[in-house]
């Protein structure tokens, strides 16, 4: 055992020379036929990697610009929205006020034409009272003088007393 083991830790010069030329033998046949394809498949690879990169930053770039431009979009529309809606309040306020102008200009005029009727029918009513308040004032004092003038002596009086007035009154 101590000679299997005493073989191994130090090799024959032989074992070296061959070890040694296969290899050289290997190395020249790997630098002639793989080297080349395998350092072009890295080389290729290592440009895949960096475009690949150049491309996600473009995009990183393209998408913060899209997102700013989003972001602006957004506030004008809310700025329109906003607009619109001050817009709207306006076009309402301006209509109800315009509603309740009208309204109260109608209800004045109503006011007015129920007034000028009131005043109307008063008027019409006070004339018919007077009417016949003069009619009853007639009949009553026909009634009375035709009492009056009845009685003998009443009559010549009162025709003395008026004979009296009409004399006094051409003086």
């Amino acid at each position: 055992m101590i000679l299997l083991a005493n073989s191994l830790t130090t090799p024959a010069i032989g074992t070296l020379f061959w070890s040694a030329l296969i290899f050289v033998l290997f190395f020249l046949i790997l630098t002639k036929f793989a080297w080349k394809p395998i350092l072009n498949a890295v080389k290729s690879r290592d440009e895949m990697i960096k475009g690949s990169l150049e491309s996600a930053a473009k995009a990183r770039e393209e998408m913060l610009k899209l997102q700013s431009d989003n972001e602006a979009i957004m506030r004008k529309a809310r700025e329109e929205r906003e607009g619109i809606l001050k817009e709207a309040r306006e076009v309402r306020d301006k209509l109800i006020f315009e509603a309740k102008g009208k309204a109260a200009e109608e209800a004045e005029k109503l006011v007015e034409k129920a007034r000028a009727a009131i005043e109307s029918e008063k008027r019409k009513a006070l004339s018919e009272i007077h009417e016949q308040v003069a009619t009853l004032s007639v009949e009553i004092a026909s009634k009375l003088l035709g009492e009056k003038l009845k009685q003998t002596g009443e009559q010549e009086k009162l025709i003395d007393n008026y004979l009296k007035e009409i004399n006094f009154n051409k003086n």
